[in-house]
C-alpha cells in the first residue's frame, strides 16, 4: 500500500517541520490514497514541545469544506523533533484505528503509516510507502 503525494506539498511539509522547534502539524486533504493539497495548523497542546494536538477551528473548517464539494481530510501529518520519524507510543495511544494516513517527519525524514486496529507498531499503526508524483498541471 502507498499515498501519493506531489513533490510540492512533501516540500511544504518538511519545511513546515523545520520551521519550528515545536511540534508542529497539519491536514492531508484527498481522495482514497492520494493527498491532493496540505493545510498546515496551530499546535494547540500545551506541550507543544514533545505533543501536538490539532486546532479544532481548522479541522472542522477543513471538514465543512469537504461537504461543499471540497477534498475531504484523509489524514494528518506531524514532526519529531526529537528526529524520530516513526508514530510514538503516546501517537499510538491517541490513534483512533479509522484508517486515516499518519505523516511523521523527523530529521528531514517523511514516514507515512496507517491508524489501524492491531497494526504492526504499538498495535495502532502500519507502514505506508510514499509515492512522490509530479505536481498537476495547472
Amino acid at each position: 500500500m502507498s499515498v501519493d503525494i506531489s513533490i510540492t506539498d512533501r516540500q511544504r511539509i518538511l519545511d513546515h517541520a523545520g520551521s519550528s522547534p515545536d511540534e508542529i502539524c497539519g491536514l492531508l486533504l484527498g481522495e482514497g490514497d492520494r493527498i491532493v493539497a496540505v493545510q498546515s495548523c496551530a499546535n494547540v497542546s500545551a506541550a507543544p514541545a514533545t505533543r501536538f494536538e490539532l486546532d479544532p477551528a481548522a479541522l472542522i473548517a477543513a471538514w465543512r469544506a469537504a461537504r461543499r464539494g471540497g477534498p475531504r481530510v484523509i489524514g494528518h501529518y506531524h514532526s519529531h523533533p526529537s528526529g524520530d520519524p516513526r508514530p510514538s507510543a503516546t501517537d499510538a495511544a491517541e490513534a483512533a484505528a479509522d484508517g486515516a494516513i499518519w505523516i511523521i517527519v523527523g530529521d528531514d525524514v517523511m514516514t507515512a503509516w496507517r491508524a489501524v486496529e492491531h497494526g504492526a507498531v504499538h498495535g495502532r499503526f502500519d507502514p505506508v510507502a510514499i509515492a512522490i508524483v509530479p505536481d498537476p498541471s495547472p
